[in-house]
């Protein structure tokens, strides 16, 4: 059986586009196979949770002293100081946080998807 591709299912999760024939087809395979529905049901509770977030979900910015501190407990006296990094917008933190949620997703079904090949070669 051939089962959805990971990507397939994330861009399904994210429904950021309108359905095509490509996502039918797959949809009508993950109502027969309980292996593409379990992780598109994952997937699709990460986008989920990942757009609701809010900013006092995100931690804050450090105070200006802190990355001083860090910069010079890293730093030789011959290397320049880097400025600390510019916040980020709230629009640009949601988009952080799911690329980060689906990155988590993808590398675990990918992990998951090598972990069932390799139990099936030692059965």
């Amino acid at each position: 059986m051939v089962h959805v591709e990971p990507a397939h299912l994330v861009e399904l999760a994210l429904r950021n586009t309108p359905p095509t024939d490509d996502d039918a087809e797959a949809l009508r395979h993950v109502e027969r196979c309980d292996r593409c529905r379990d992780e598109l049901r994952m997937m699709t509770r990460v986008v989920t949770a990942a757009r609701s977030a809010e900013l006092v979900d995100l931690s804050a910015t450090p105070p200006e002293r802190v990355w001083q501190r860090i910069t010079q407990g890293l730093s030789h006296e011959s290397a320049p100081t880097r400025p600390p990094p510019t916040p980020l917008g709230r629009s640009a933190k949601r988009k952080l946080l799911v690329a980060l949620a689906l990155a988590v997703v993808a590398g675990g079904v990918v992990a998951g998807g090598v972990a069932r090949h390799m139990l099936k070669r030692n059965v």
